[in-house]
């Protein structure tokens, strides 16, 4: 079974243990827009590919672990758009949760969504029980604070924030998860994953800025010019566009260079490098060629 077909099953199966006549049915009407349909799914898939690299032995646990980092990178997205943050009324190129379903649910989606991700660490770890302390503590490191993404996005609040920063901590941070997580779930130590997770994490930040700098909403499938007019920090207002893009390929360069030793090291680089490559539209990535 495909990575893809893998995720969207666990997800399926997530959502269907939260629906429930109990449960109010806009709620998770909300919950359902803000998961499905699929975008690109890029942390999941970062993480079974780790799994996979490890040695998996227990896609269960892998499927869960993978699940849950797309969970909350879900609900990350529907706070995120929120008026009070981004104001953004576009996500993957329809509504975003707030502008479908209004503010309230939105907030009560996002917070659900953070919840069912512990659920299905829980769920998914039954036949491994010894690994669902270890991603846990991945997960909810990655989440809250003082360096997950939480934090990051209260940096946005301050009047000043460090460039390097807030990208570690916004995004980042769910990708080291991801990474250290496929370790966890195949039974490996996360430690030496962190470093390839960071620099991933990083280099689609430059990317989604340099994206949001240059790119057009229905290109992206989301508004556009956000950085410049809410003042938030930003590789290309930093670097300029080719700069940005220059900085892009160092990192996806050292995050392929970051790939501890493991039988699966070369189908796992094979992996990043195909994601990198992806992550500007062929214009951008052409400019500073």
């Amino acid at each position: 079974m495909d990575s893809t077909t893998r995720i969207e099953r666990t997800l399926a199966a997530a959502m269907h243990r939260a629906e429930a006549p109990c449960c109010p049915p806009g709620l998770l009407q909300a919950m359902r827009h803000a998961v499905f349909p699929r975008g690109s799914r890029i942390r999941p898939r970062l993480c079974l590919a780790v799994a996979a690299a490890c040695g998996e032995d227990a896609p269960a646990v892998g499927d869960a672990a993978a699940a849950a980092i797309e969970l909350m990178h879900c609900a990350s997205l529907v706070h995120d758009d929120l008026p009070c943050f981004d104001d953004a009324a576009m996500r993957r190129g329809r509504p975003s949760v707030h502008a479908a379903y209004g503010q309230p649910l939105a907030v009560l989606a996002g917070d659900a969504l953070i919840v069912l991700a512990f659920q299905a660490l829980a769920s998914g770890t039954a036949a491994a029980p010894a690994r669902l302390a270890p991603l846990v503590s991945i997960l909810a490191g990655a989440v809250g604070v003082p360096r997950g993404i939480v934090a990051g996005q209260a940096w946005e609040c301050e009047t000043a924030a460090d460039l390097a920063q807030y990208q570690q901590q916004k995004t980042g941070a769910l990708f080291a998860a991801a990474t250290e997580a496929g370790a966890a779930s195949a039974g490996a130590a996360p430690g030496p994953w962190r470093l390839l997770g960071e620099r991933l994490g990083e280099a689609y930040q430059v990317a989604d800025d340099v994206r949001d700098a240059a790119c057009e909403a229905a290109e992206i499938g989301k508004p556009v010019g956000r950085d410049l007019a809410l003042g938030r920090p930003s590789a290309a207002l930093r670097f300029g566009i080719d700069g940005a893009i220059d900085r892009l390929r160092e990192l996806a360069q050292g995050a392929i260079e970051a790939v501890p030793a493991c039988k699966g090291a070369a189908a796992l680089r094979a992996h990043i490098l195909s994601e990198t490559q992806r992550l500007l539209p062929r214009e951008l990535a052409a400019r500073a060629a």
